[in-house]
């Protein structure tokens, strides 16, 4: 049996694009990694229905996003949308209202883009967050790093300038309006988060100060409650560490994140509370693990290595959570990205 995945990169060194790998079950091996559209920082990507995929663009000195059609083997482009000025960091999609979100790190700026039935893009809404940042050196500004739906279809934004969440209501016309602010503590750095399947409790990642909050989501006002902060790292280390991605077991018994320095996986255990206890952290074999993602099945894991051109495969215990590794040193140009192909 086999599986595949997409890899987003940056394009910086002799990366071309969006990237494709096999995970072959019988031999547990990721195979044939090959280039599957030709693409600049491509450093995001999400799936919509009709297999459409989406994903960040840079062509020159324009960046943006895009929509590909993703019915072949190779992703053909549809539309982007791009204009001068930085690439953003993160994409998300709501394919009941035909949307798609960017969060551009570098300008602060939230865009919102109606997805017409052919796939072209056409934008519809703009916020650019201001106000009060954090102590540490990368919150010189505004820096949202994510943005996607809530299980009751509001957008939520992280804001790693601001060490702050952000709830926002959005009409079926692609509007926004404010519904909720949760102010993190200084330097936290809030970079992605992950929702619970039972869509009350939300786990955010602090990028800067290598932390995972535990929060419960109340549905009725879009608020924030905190239940728990837990290091990512352990408690000895000095040297530098950005926490980076995190994602969730299906059954919500489990929770993932990287680490970039320390250049590992944290396992999480969820308690009856729904508060996490650490478990394991186990090296990605390469350097700034930018991401990761399960399998459809949740028995594996696909790490990604930025700085080392390289992905790891894991064998994924089910009872335990644990992580074994299977593979590592798979060549692959700057992978910063990791999602399942659609079935």
């Amino acid at each position: 049996m086999t599986e595949d995945f997409l890899i987003g990169t940056y394009t910086s060194k002799s990366s071309r694009g969006i990237y494709g790998v096999t995970l072959d079950t019988e031999k547990e091996e990721l195979t044939n990694v090959r280039l599957v559209a030709a693409s600049g920082k491509p450093a995001y990507l999400q799936y919509g229905e009709q297999k459409r995929l989406y994903a960040l663009k840079q062509d020159g000195e324009r960046g943006g996003v895009a929509s590909y059609d993703l019915s072949g083997a190779k992703a053909e482009l549809i539309d982007a949308k791009l204009e001068k000025g930085p690439t953003p960091a993160y994409i998300g999609v709501d394919d009941q209202r035909h949307l798609l979100f960017s969060a551009n790190y570098h300008t602060g700026e939230l865009k919102v883009f109606k997805i017409a039935a052919d796939g072209k893009l056409t934008q519809t809404d703009s916020v650019v967050h201001q106000g009060a940042t954090g102590p540490q050196p990368e919150q010189d500004a505004p820096h949202v790093h994510y943005i996607d739906l809530t299980p009751d279809n509001r957008l939520i934004v992280c804001d790693l300038g601001m060490d702050l969440v952000v709830v926002y209501d959005v009409s079926d016309e692609g509007k926004l309006t404010a519904a909720s602010r949760y102010q993190f503590e200084p330097g936290f750095g809030t970079r992605h988060l992950v929702f619970h399947p039972n869509g009350k409790i939300v786990y955010v990642l602090g990028e800067l100060s290598s932390k995972l909050a535990v929060m419960r989501y109340n549905a009725a006002d879009a608020s924030l409650t905190h239940l728990q902060t837990i290091k990512t790292i352990p408690a000895d280390w000095t040297a530098h560490n950005g926490a980076a991605a995190i994602h969730i077991s299906a059954d919500g018994r489990f929770v993932y994140t990287s680490n970039r320095g320390e250049n590992t996986i944290a396992v999480f255990a969820v308690q009856p509370d729904f508060t996490v206890a650490h478990v394991q952290s186990i090296s990605t074999e390469g350097d700034f693990p930018r991401d990761f993602e399960l399998s459809h099945d949740d028995a594996y894991l696909v790490g990604s290595n930025q700085n080392s051109d390289n992905l790891t495969l894991y064998k994924r215990d089910a009872q335990s959570g644990r992580l074994t590794l299977l593979q590592k040193d798979v060549a692959c140009p700057e992978p910063v990205c990791v999602k399942r192909w659609p079935k």
